[in-house]
């Protein structure tokens, strides 16, 4: 049961009378799960065992956001098209939002000490401050802190 969930109960049933909240899987595509799995955790992401194997590994992004490292053998069990090569062309843009600024910047700074690269440099707007990493595989990940004072 989750803390959002509350249990009632009456002369017959026990339920759920909070919905679970929605989950997202990402599923991407990976050269090496074991070194893919080593990257994610290296930026401070769990790894969840109970959901891994020798071709596919499960980063906890948040409670409702998981990340699912396919070997590419896995992932053309899971998908019949081709497998696109993330180094020269992008399919989906993947975003987080983070509690500051110095969040931002650290954990761009853990993916370049980890084999990740730089997607360009620091954009800062005022209300909103954004900058961006590739992981070891080419995937690009954007990530932001919104200013709460710019809403003001």
């Amino acid at each position: 049961m989750l803390p959002s969930q509350e249990i009632s109960i009456n002369e017959s049933n026990c339920f759920l009378t909070t919905p679970i909240p929605t989950s997202i899987f990402i599923t991407l595509p990976v050269k090496d799960v074991k070194k893919s799995t080593a990257f994610y955790e290296a930026l401070g992401f769990k790894s969840k065992p109970e959901f891994s194997s020798d071709n596919s590994g499960c980063i906890a992004v948040s409670d409702t956001i998981s990340v699912m490292l396919a070997s590419h053998e896995q992932f053309q069990q899971i998908s019949p098209r081709p497998i696109a090569d993330p180094t020269k062309g992008c399919q989906v843009l993947l975003s987080l939002s983070l509690d500051s600024r110095e969040a931002v910047d650290t954990m761009v700074a853990k993916a370049i000490a980890n084999g990740g690269s730089k997607a360009h440099e620091p954009e800062d707007y005022g209300f909103m401050y954004q900058h961006a990493f590739y992981d070891p595989d080419g995937h690009g990940w954007g990530l932001s802190w919104f200013n709460p004072q710019a809403a003001k």
